[in-house]
């Protein structure tokens, strides 16, 4: 589904922030990105959700060359990536329902034909009963789970989450945890990137580790 070939990445004129990158994510695979803040992991994700481009290296994407990508391809293939990311981005004048049914309403899905499936991931990420709440009076976590649901409302064959722990305790980590480890069973593709040791601890699950803009 995902494959890097030493891909460098830099802003303007300045150094690379990204080195030599090589990997692979299989279809339906669970892997975490790892390393210290400063390590590169966001840009990562940048690259692989289209928000940026490569300075070199290939980058093939759902069997695509992004590199040959036309720029009116560029949505269609964005809506099959959910993100989820580390600062939210919720909208504060939209409640918890119309902050994850947005993807679904940009996209011109009538709201009848979604309003059932919007309320059941609701009540999957425990939060039916706050589905009238803005964003401005949810706690961090809840905040958080409203991004993962908005994230996965539109089925994405991949998800990327950047640190979709940091904002919460250790208790609602693993619980997030499993979340996304359900979608995974579904046959989602799911890249979380963290610095979070106690996430990844004891796992069998591939990890990528990033030091200095190179991969380990």
């Amino acid at each position: 589904m995902v494959r890097f070939e030493n891909v460098g990445l830099r802003y303007g004129i300045g150094p690379e922030i990204l080195k030599d990158v090589t990997f692979t994510l299989g279809r339906g695979s669970f892997s975490f990105l790892t390393g210290p803040s400063g390590a590169g992991k966001s840009s990562l994700l940048k690259l692989l959700f289209l928000a940026l481009r490569p300075s070199r290296g290939l980058i093939n994407l759902f069997g695509r060359d992004i590199a040959s990508l036309r720029h009116a391809e560029l949505p269609g293939l964005r809506r099959r990536i959910g993100v989820v990311f580390q600062d939210f981005k919720l909208l504060d004048h939209l409640s918890a329902y119309d902050n994850v049914a947005l993807p679904l309403r940009a996209a011109g899905i009538r709201p009848e034909s979604y309003r059932s499936n919007v309320k059941e991931l609701l009540d999957w990420v425990g939060l039916i009963g706050q589905a009238d709440m803005f964003p401005p009076v949810l706690s961090g976590g809840e905040k958080q789970r409203v991004a993962i649901a908005r994230a996965v409302v539109a089925k994405p064959e991949l998800l990327l989450a950047d640190e979709p722990t940091g904002n919460v305790d250790p208790s609602l980590a693993t619980r997030l945890l499993h979340l996304f480890q359900e979608l995974n069973r579904f046959g989602t593709t799911v890249l979380i990137a963290t610095h979070d040791p106690h996430l990844i601890a004891g796992g069998t699950l591939p990890v990528l580790r990033l030091e200095k803009g190179h991969l380990n």
